[in-house]
């Protein structure tokens, strides 16, 4: 009996330091954003003047996938899918634009919501979570949840992250890695977009025109324990 205990002590430990590795310590995912997309204002474009998607310009398939420099951007980029206009697919829901949470669990809150073909690009909080087909990476997300954890070396150290995001019945649903457990929903009631967390919080957004002055650069995010 004691044996069978430690060795489920030790397939336990052996898990946690499986996954605390994976999350934290394997290779950065490589970054594929487009250099002009990063480098750009986020802060000049009208959110309210949206593109049209009428197949007059690219399709999601030929802009490269968007993802998180490092453990966060640096100020809030241009819009990954500013030049596609591929119309939404069946199901989908049209959730564009630039929402603040105005009610609920995340008051303050602001969020960017791209749409074009079966793809989906939420920027937010420093991060940029890229789904679907596009010329440079694999469909799910890949790249970093944005909270430095530590730092050490003078290098931060946040959580990598993975998911999908699926239209059902007018609902985007995050799936973890594709196949785990829905973490996140959006949807629209009415004007507002309506954002529900893995951690139970419900938050209905407004819809802005422009980025307010104080998201242009994001806030650093997590208790960041210094090792050396």
């Amino acid at each position: 009996m004691k044996r069978l205990l430690k060795w489920s002590a030790g397939a336990v430990l052996l898990l946690l330091v499986s996954v605390f590795w994976l999350g934290f310590l394997s290779a950065r995912p490589p970054l594929t954003i487009d250099p002009t997309t990063l480098a750009g204002d986020g802060s000049v474009p009208d959110y309210c003047q949206l593109p049209v998607l009428d197949n007059s310009g690219k399709r999601a398939a030929d802009i490269p996938k968007g993802n998180t420099p490092g453990c966060g951007y640096k100020h809030f980029p241009l819009p990954v899918l500013r030049e596609c206009t591929e119309p939404l697919v069946a199901g989908a829901d049209d959730i564009r634009g630039l929402w603040r949470g105005v009610e609920g669990g995340r008051v303050g809150h602001l969020e960017r919501v791209e749409q074009c073909g079966s793809r989906v690009v939420i920027t937010a909080a420093g991060i940029i979570h890229d789904y679907g087909p596009n010329a440079t990476a694999g469909l799910n997300t890949d790249d970093t949840e944005g909270a430095v954890l530590f730092t050490a070396g003078g290098r931060e150290f946040c959580m990598r992250t993975s998911s999908n995001m699926i239209w059902e019945k007018g609902i985007l649903n995050f799936y973890v890695f594709g196949w785990g457990p829905r973490v996140v929903q959006r949807y629209r009631e009415a004007d507002q977009l309506i954002w529900e967390y893995a951690d139970g919080s419900v938050t209905r957004m407004e819809r802005l025109c422009r980025l307010p002055d104080e998201h242009k650069t994001p806030r650093a995010r997590g208790p960041r324990f210094k090792l050396w």
